[in-house]
């Protein structure tokens, strides 16, 4: 089962994982950070009350040592502040602790080798604790003895300061995250509203309520709207040719029909008049039927080689006037590439060329080219050419007012040209027939 996420959701659910997860690493790392910095500057403290019992720290002539009844940290005097200290006379086996630890067994640190710094968290009987701890080598005056100096700390202290970081840290991250999820939300909103602006236009579109995409919208859907406009265009120029053709048809199949019914009561012209109004209507059928199917201007079509339809055709040619001995003469690269249906191509350049065939004596020069304008393809025969070019062109705009002749198959190609939005010119050729010239614009 297939569930419809919309994309403004799923952008929304993307941004606020990618968000969330980059804030839980962001406030890791920075609580780790703080952790190390907080725990470091303990240390560093605790290390500082080891260089105060070391300048408070004496040994008399006996070896025994002496400490002064107060030191300069009053919570090293205080019972039960937190802040406990010992110095252990290594060769007496006697210790010092300070008044904080009366009545208390902190677990001091012993076991210290001359010179060696120890800094780990250490379990007692009431909790955790900060511990750092110092050997050292003490020179009195007649004597050197070896003295073990630890100084511990509660860790709940510690604890504590962390806690009320990570409190203040993740309280500001979540209003942060919260804030920018959205900010993203609004932008993702502002960002999204020309899709929604195209979506209502496209059921506008479908309501009938308008005729294409009429509003203005970024670049990186510009292009899309462009395309929906086309086929939008292709396809109601495809409609109207559908019915223009079933109307043609409808109207020039009346005369040749009527001459079929007039020629029943005249047995003897039946014959002939079948034959002739038969190979009219199929004319007339053919036409409209290749009118209604030209593909027209297709933007979204591949583009075709050329080169190759030119010779498909001439090769059919040849064959159906071998008679004639035809020469052609063509002039078309052979990477020449146009975006153009391959039966629009076919239809154009066949009927252009079955009619120079039709009219030429010898020759039939053929060249496609394609410069800043568009596509252009010109036509030229030996034959008789266009007597009245103008008449010619306005005779193609009704299938039934087609005369033998250059008829149907320029009226074919007129009417191609035209959906391509093309332009189609007949003249005079060099060659003493007819030339025909078609310029087809880039899509």
């Amino acid at each position: 089962m297939r569930i419809d996420v919309s994309i403004r959701t799923r952008l929304v659910l993307g941004a606020a994982v990618v968000l969330m997860a980059f804030i839980a690493v962001a406030g890791l790392a920075v609580q780790r950070a703080h952790t190390d910095s907080v725990l470091a500057a303990h240390y560093a403290r605790l290390q500082g009350t080891i260089y105060l019992l070391l300048a408070g720290a004496d040994i008399d002539e006996n070896g025994a040592l002496v400490m002064p009844a107060a030191l300069a940290e009053p919570r090293l005097s205080l019972p039960g502040s937190g802040l406990y200290a010992s110095i252990l006379n290594v060769n007496r086996k006697d210790e010092w602790r300070s008044g904080s630890a009366v009545g208390i067994d902190p677990p001091f640190e012993r076991n210290l080798a001359v010179g060696e710094w120890k800094y780990e968290t250490l379990a007692g009987a009431r909790g955790a604790y900060l511990a750092v701890a110092y050997g050292v080598r003490w020179a009195g005056p007649k004597v050197e003895v070896p003295l073990a100096l630890s100084v511990l700390e509660q860790k709940s202290e510690f604890d504590r300061e962390l806690k009320a970081f990570q409190r203040t840290l993740w309280s500001w991250l979540g209003g942060a995250g919260l804030l920018l999820l959205l900010s993203q939300t609004l932008l993702l909103q502002w960002g999204l509203a020309p899709l929604h602006r195209v979506a209502d236009e496209i059921a506008r579109i479908e309501h009938g309520e308008q005729t294409e995409v009429q509003g203005h919208y970024p670049r990186e859907i510009r292009a899309m709207t462009g395309n929906l406009n086309t086929l939008i265009k292709q396809e109601r120029v495809r409609q109207t040719r559908y019915k223009e053709a079933l109307s043609y048809l409808a109207h020039s199949l009346k005369t040749p029909l009527a001459v079929l019914r007039n020629a029943l009561a005249e047995p003897a012209q039946l014959p002939g008049a079948v034959s002739q109004q038969v190979s009219r209507m199929d004319q007339i059928v053919q036409h409209q039927l290749t009118r209604a199917a030209a593909s027209g201007a297709a933007r979204f079509a591949p583009y075709l080689p050329l080169a190759p339809v030119l010779h498909r055709i001439r090769d059919s040619l040849a064959k159906v006037y071998a008679d004639k001995g035809l020469a052609f003469e063509f002039d078309c690269a052979a990477d020449l590439r146009w975006r153009i249906d391959e039966g629009d191509a076919f239809e154009m350049l066949g009927n252009l060329l079955d009619n120079a065939a039709k009219w030429a004596k010898r020759r039939i020069a053929v060249k496609l080219w394609r410069d800043s304008a568009g596509l252009r393809i010109r036509i030229e025969d030996d034959g008789p050419g266009f007597s009245d070019t103008q008449s010619i062109l306005q005779l193609h705009v009704r299938a039934d007012e087609q005369v033998p002749g250059h008829g149907v198959g320029l009226a074919v190609v007129n009417d191609l040209v035209a959906s391509h939005e093309g332009q189609l010119i007949l003249s005079r050729s060099k060659l003493g027939g007819a030339q025909v010239e078609i310029l087809l614009p880039a899509a």
